[in-house]
């Protein structure tokens, strides 16, 4: 059976990114995925994003997409998103994974490059 791990000093993240729409959602999933900087990315449709942004506040409606990949990978993932993403001040946030499948954290890990 599938245990729970807990880790003590997180090695993998999840990141959030969030893209103007599923073209661009989906061509930037891709990149990653094959670039094996992250293991899984995540396609969530139907965010309202509410921000400042040149002096006003603006809405837009956007996808979030919530990448997998390991702390290692972290400023590669990044600079990729930096390079591929239409927006001139992309969101990239990653939160620590402090615990989950240990069979899906395995997996997570060896699918992406190590530094």
């Amino acid at each position: 059976a599938d245990q729970a791990a807990t880790l003590t000093d997180p090695d993998c993240v999840a990141v959030y990114v969030t893209v103007p729409d599923k073209a661009t959602g989906k061509s930037l999933a891709g990149a990653l995925v094959e670039r094996r900087l992250a293991a899984c990315v995540n396609i969530v449709p139907g965010v309202e994003s509410v921000y400042h942004w040149d002096g006003k506040i603006e809405t837009d409606e956007e996808l979030l997409l919530i990448a997998k990949t390991t702390q290692a990978r972290l400023d590669a993932f990044t600079s990729a998103v930096n390079d591929l993403h239409p927006y001139d001040v992309p969101e990239v946030i990653a939160l620590p994974l402090v615990g989950g499948s240990e069979r899906y954290l395995t997996w997570l890990r060896g699918s992406v490059v190590p530094k």
